[in-house]
């Protein structure tokens, strides 16, 4: 990226190798995780400002030093052959998890786990909301969410990723562009529910938070529509609602956040409890289609750019 824009900004090119740093391993990468933030990134609407020329993507799975496979997060630059990864949020793959799983785990299966387990606090037997139900967050958030005994409502835009909702474990599915959202979400749970997450901002924000109980928690962790939310205290107070912020660099530095989770979620996925979806592969050089299908919604599961191709 040279400039600021729509996903033509995204143009293949050759760079420098990256410089060696303290901490930090170059690793080959075999593959490059897409995310929602990559688009906030390439509009200048990320929560961290980036310096042009940029090199986006945040998560990659490939080797180091050609022998070991791993996956790991980085502030930038995954889109390409070589990445620098700190130690810190580095981790070995193990031999039971494929790359195109891997990869859906370290930003996404971080965020997932750590917007029920950190930010909610959920605990078995109660209610939650998880929008984009079908996505790359929200499908493996469903499967946790009901994995560790809660009743999960997957918010969903069309039949069939309704349907993938449903087949992932969600006790119900609510129609997330519905103008009355709320009055759907309370039909499905039965009345307001414990906890909710929230990614898309503006109106559908405020329609799940007006489905949220009294002394329950809402995670807000995007704004996926381009509009963010202001929330009226008073609406808080009356109804004792927690409502926080939640970014997963934040937990970047902290020595057992992540480790804690990343074996969670490998140990899920080895034996069986958790599948990530994985979605389409594009080459290096598709990155901006790749961003135009991300930014239309029409693809599910995790997307990811193949260095290879």
């Amino acid at each position: 990226m040279r400039e600021f824009g729509g996903p033509d900004v995204l143009r293949l090119e050759d760079v420098p190798e990256p410089a060696p740093r303290g901490g930090h391993s170059l690793v080959e990468v075999a593959l490059a995780g897409i995310n929602y933030a990559d688009v906030h990134v390439r509009g200048d609407s990320y929560l961290a400002p980036v310096e042009l020329p940029y090199v986006p993507g945040n998560e990659v799975v490939g080797t180091v030093d050609g022998t070991r496979r791993v996956v790991g997060l980085c502030r930038g630059g995954g889109y390409a052959e070589r990445a620098l990864l700190h130690r810190r949020v580095t981790w070995d793959v193990p031999d039971a998890v494929s790359d195109e799983q891997a990869v859906a785990l370290a930003l996404q299966g971080n965020s997932a786990w750590h917007l029920l387990f950190t930010s909610l606090r959920l605990t078995q037997g109660e209610t939650v909301v998880v929008p984009a139900a079908a996505g790359g967050v929200g499908s493996l958030a469903v499967q946790l969410a009901a994995h560790a005994g809660a009743r999960v409502i997957g918010l969903a835009g069309s039949p069939e990723k309704r349907k993938l909702a449903q087949e992932l474990g969600a006790y119900a599915v609510v129609d997330s562009t519905a103008e009355d959202l709320t009055e759907r979400i309370l039909d499905a749970a039965g009345g307001p529910v414990a906890a909710a997450l929230e990614m898309t901002g503006g109106v559908t924000f405020e329609r799940t938070l007006a489905a949220v109980a009294p002394r329950g928690r809402l995670a807000v962790y995007g704004f996926a529509g381009g509009d963010l939310a202001s929330v009226p205290t008073r609406d808080l107070m009356e109804r004792s609602i927690t409502v926080s912020g939640f970014w997963l660099p934040q937990l970047y530095a902290d020595r057992t956040a992540l480790p804690t989770s990343m074996r969670a979620l490998f140990d899920a996925v080895v034996d069986g409890s958790l599948k990530p979806l994985t979605g389409a592969l594009y080459g290096l050089g598709d990155a901006a289609q790749a961003h135009r299908d991300l930014a239309a919604r029409t693809p599910t599961g995790k997307l990811a750019l193949d260095v290879a191709r």
